[in-house]
Parts: structure tokens; sequence; C-alpha cells
């Protein structure tokens, strides 16, 4: 990856791609491009390139960008979502997949559903959702495609929901909020494959190191899957400004990125960093090195939406056994992170999955006499 050749040069470096960039991971930089909205705007960045996310909050820069967050934020908190707990775990249980099941596609599926149902109460048109959430699961060029008359339609279909709205989703909740169809469909975009990736890699990893697979330790095996593969791989921000950073000037309109992919592999920030190792998030975490959903005043709002259903999802699979079949779980880089191949799992139910564990007990046990 042409960021990790760069990150051999220091913690801050140089890019040229279609324009000059310059590229920085470690904490201090991330504090100053997070936390400075004024100098570090949105407009004009990465986002803007995709139809996905070129709109709503993720476009609108300070003095606005607070008062729009303040109209979002309390229906997004975890006090607001818990009354879709229950619900969102009948939608994986009813979904739960067959024996061999490939992680990707099941999570894509499951994730399309449980979206669905928080926003709009399940009602929206599955095969209208599907169409147009798939391409945000495929590489390049794929999710930066105009597609005008799809994203028409799904406008109209949202408007629709928040006109008449499910009783207590999400269309409900920012029904007041204005331009509350496209703040949906934007939160609904960035929401999706972001989290249906990271669900397939904590079930690819789940299935082979099976002493995490436990609902306790669950919320520490997201945070590691997260650390490894940010599926926000790559920030950026324009400079409206003149701003020096150390020794180097940067100019007005210069395109600055963050990489939290960088930041949560910087051996100097994590030990190991290469290694799956749940148990690290058991004690503290860098200030400004863990950001999987950004970090500051435009922390993603879809943060706790986005823990409950990986949370959710991954509970059922607690009750028994997996293991991985085949699989390349090496990380590419797109719009978001993604898998590099298709992950083929194997679950086995409880009963199965505990007599396994005592034909190994009594293995162990004659070996030792």
């Amino acid at each position: 990856m042409l960021l990790q050749e760069g990150a051999q040069l220091g913690g801050m470096f140089r890019l040229r791609l279609w324009r000059p960039v310059v590229v920085g991971y470690r904490p201090e930089w991330n504090r100053l491009v997070l936390r400075d909205l004024e100098t570090f705007r949105s407009r004009g960045s990465f986002s803007a390139l995709t139809p996905y996310l070129a709109g709503g909050i993720v476009l609108t820069d300070a003095p606005a960008h607070r008062e729009r967050r303040q109209a979002l934020n309390p229906h997004l908190f975890t006090r607001s979502l818990r009354p879709w707990e229950h619900r969102l775990a009948e939608v994986v249980e009813r979904s739960l997949p067959p024996a061999r099941f490939e992680a990707l596609e099941w999570a894509s599926t499951t994730v399309r559903t449980m979206l669905d149902e928080v926003f709009f109460g399940g009602r929206l048109d599955g095969d209208l959702l599907a169409a147009f959430l798939n391409p945000l699961h495929r590489g390049f060029p794929h999710p930066f495609l105009p597609r005008r008359r799809l994203f028409a339609r799904m406008t109209r279909a949202i408007e629709a929901e928040v006109a008449d709205p499910a009783p207590g989703s999400l269309a409900e909740s920012l029904g007041h909020v204005d331009d509350a169809a496209e703040e949906l469909r934007v939160s609904l975009a960035a929401g999706f494959d972001t989290t249906a990736h990271t669900l397939a890699w904590a079930l690819w990893h789940l299935s082979e190191h099976p002493e995490w697979c436990d609902v306790e330790t669950l919320p520490l095996v997201i945070d590691e899957i997260l650390r490894l593969y940010p599926s926000g791989w790559l920030g950026s921000r324009v400079t409206s400004c003149e701003v020096v950073v150390g020794d180097v000037a940067l100019p007005t309109d210069t395109l600055v990125l963050y990489s939290p992919f960088l930041s949560h592999r910087d051996p100097v920030l994590w030990s190991d960093p290469q290694r799956f190792d749940p148990a690290r998030f058991a004690g503290s975490r860098p200030a400004w090195g863990f950001l999987p959903f950004g970090a500051g005043e435009r922390t993603c709002l879809g943060t706790h939406l986005a823990r409950m259903i990986l949370r959710i999802a991954l509970a059922p699979f607690c009750r028994g056994e997996l293991r991985a079949v085949a699989g390349d779980p090496t990380p590419k880089a797109g719009l978001t992170l993604r898998p590099g191949g298709p992950l083929v799992v194997e679950r086995r139910p409880v009963s199965l999955a505990s007599a396994e564990g005592r034909r190994r007990v009594g293995e162990r046990a004659a070996d030792d006499a």
C-alpha cells in the first residue's frame, strides 16, 4: 500500500495523487486535524467524490456543523437506540446462516436488514435498498459512479417514510430536521459497508481464535477488529488558510490526510500491532491513536449504532463454535477497507461444539494418563 511505504519516511509525509497531499498519522497530527474545524474543512475533501457521502452533515463545516450535529445527536445515543436491541436480535436470529457460509455475504445481507429495521421499521423496499447499497460493497469505481435515477428513487422512498414513518424509527425521530431524507440517505450509506465488513472480519477472526468467542469479551474483540481494519482507513480535510505544522508550511487549499489504518498499526503506539490481540483493549488505549470512527467534534454519528449492530450480530455465534474453512482476510483499500477475498466459515451449534469439546478433553486426559 502506497501509504505504508510513505509512513517509512516519518510521521508526516507528502504524496502526489491527482494533486499534492500531506499525510500524517501520529497522535499530534490527528489531534490538530480533527480538532481545528475552522482550519481543516470537510468541503472539498474525499467525501465529495462519492455521491453516497456528498451531502448532509458529512459536508457541513463549522460553524453550522455544531448546530446540525446537536439536532441529530440525541437520536443516535446508546440510550435512544436501546429499545431496538430486542428487535435487532430477532432480525439476526431469523437470518442465521447455514452450517457453512461466506461471512461477507451474510454480514452484508444481515447489516442491510438491521439498518432497514432501525431507520424505517423494516418497511423500505428490499430490492431498492439492496440496489442502492450494493455498490458500496464493491471495489473502485462502483461507489463513485453517479447513478442519478437510483438515487432519485431512493430519495423518494425515504421521503415517503419520513412523511409517514414507522413508530420509533429514525425516520420518525429525524423527521423534524431540515433535509431529513438526505441525512437519512447519507447515514444509511455511511453505516452499511463499514459495519458489514467489520462484522465479516470479526467472524473470521473468531473462527481462528475460538477462545474469544464469548459474549462477555465481544466488546474487546470488536475494538481489536476496528483497530486492525478501520473501515474509514483514510480521512481528508482541506486547509482554509495557511498553517504551519512543525517546520512544514501548508498553504491555503492544501489537501491533508489522516490515516486510522497507519495510526492503528504504528509500533510506536501499539505493541506487536499486526497481531490479533483483543486483550490489549482491557487496558488503556493511546489518546488520538485509536480512531475507527474519527475523533473530536466530528466523531461519526453512527458510532453507537454500529457497535450495537456488531455486538448483537455476533452474539449468537458465541453459543457454538466457529471454524475458518478458507479465505483471504487481507484488507483491500477502496472507499472503505474490505476483505481481499471470500471468508468461508463453518459454524456448529452448541450441542456439537460441546460434544467436540468433551472429546478433546477426553483425549487430553488419555494423553496425560
